[in-house]
C-alpha cells in the first residue's frame, strides 16, 4: 500500500506553490492578462497552465513546508516579485494612456470621458482610444508573449530561495515609473505643439480682428487640427510602442537581478 507523510506532501506542494504564486500575481497585474473583464476562473486556469509547464525546468527548491513562517515568507517574495513584472509592463498602458489625456485637455476635450472596464473609471475619450491602440499593438508585436518569457527567465535570474530582496529593486521600479511622464510627454508632444502654433495664431487673429468670437471658431479649430494631428502621428505610435516595451522587458530582468543580490 501506498503511504505518504505529511513532509512529502509539503514538500510535492511546496514545487507547485511558489511558481503559482509568482505566475499568479503576474496575472493579477499584467496588462491584458489582468483586464477586469476576464473570468477571474480564467485566469486560475491560466496560471495553472503555466505552472505546470515553467515548473519542472526550475532548479531544485529548499524545502521548506509553505505553510511555516520561512514559507510563507517566500510566498510574499514570490508574489513580490510577480507584482514587480506585471507593475512594470503595465507602465507602458500608463504612459499611452497619460499621453492621451494630455493630447485631449489640449484639444478641448478633457470633459469627454467614458467608462473604461479595464481600469473601473471613467477615462478621457482620447486616452481610451490610444490605450485601445496600445493593446492592439501591443498583441500585434507579441508583447504579452515576450512578458511570458520574461517571466520564465525571472525564475532563473531570481530563483524560488528563502533570500531577502534588495531595496535597490524597489529603487528601480520607482525610477521606471518616473520615466513614465517623460514618455507620456514624448507621445503627445506632436498634438501638444500643433495645437500651441494654433492658439497662438488664433490669440493673433483675435487681436488684429477683435469682432470675431474667439470662442465660436477657436473649438472647432483646434479640434479639427488636434484630431488630424493625432491621425498624422499615429504611424508613429508603434515604433514608440515597441521602444517601451523593449525597455520594460530590460527593466524587469535589471529588477529581477537586483532581487536576487545578496
Amino acid at each position: 500500500m501506498l503511504s505518504v507523510t505529511s513532509a512529502q506532501l509539503s514538500a510535492w506542494l511546496a514545487l507547485f506553490i511558489f511558481p503559482f504564486t509568482r505566475i499568479m500575481a503576474l496575472i493579477a497585474s499584467a496588462p491584458v492578462l489582468g483586464n477586469k473583464q476576464i473570468p477571474v476562473r480564467v485566469k486560475i486556469g491560466l496560471a495553472l497552465l503555466l505552472t505546470v509547464i515553467i515548473a519542472p525546468t526550475l532548479s531544485a527548491q529548499p524545502a521548506v513546508d509553505p505553510a511555516s513562517a520561512i514559507g510563507l515568507f517566500m510566498l510574499l517574495q514570490q508574489m513580490l516579485a510577480g507584482l514587480a513584472i506585471g507593475f512594470t509592463m503595465r507602465l507602458i498602458f500608463v504612459a499611452v494612456e497619460m499621453s492621451g489625456e494630455f493630447a485631449g485637455m489640449q484639444m478641448g476635450l478633457g470633459f469627454a470621458s467614458f467608462f473604461d472596464p479595464m481600469n473601473a473609471s471613467f477615462t478621457p475619450v482620447v486616452a481610451q482610444f490610444l490605450g485601445i491602440i496600445a493593446v492592439l499593438g501591443f498583441l500585434g508585436m507579441d508583447g504579452h508573449l515576450y512578458m511570458l518569457a520574461a517571466l520564465a527567465d525571472s525564475f532563473h535570474t531570481f530563483p524560488i530561495s528563502a533570500t531577502v530582496p534588495q531595496a535597490a529593486a524597489l529603487h528601480t521600479l520607482a525610477a521606471w515609473g518616473g520615466s513614465i511622464f517623460a514618455h507620456a510627454l514624448q507621445l503627445s508632444m506632436p498634438v501638444i505643439g500643433a495645437l500651441l502654433i494654433t492658439n497662438l495664431a488664433l490669440a493673433i487673429l483675435t487681436r488684429s480682428a477683435p469682432q470675431l468670437n474667439i470662442f465660436q471658431i477657436g473649438f472647432p479649430i483646434t479640434l479639427a487640427v488636434g484630431f488630424a494631428t493625432l491621425a498624422l502621428s499615429l504611424p508613429y505610435l508603434a515604433p514608440l510602442l515597441e521602444q517601451l516595451t523593449h525597455a520594460s522587458l530590460d527593466t524587469v530582468s535589471h529588477v529581477m537581478q537586483q532581487l536576487s543580490k545578496h
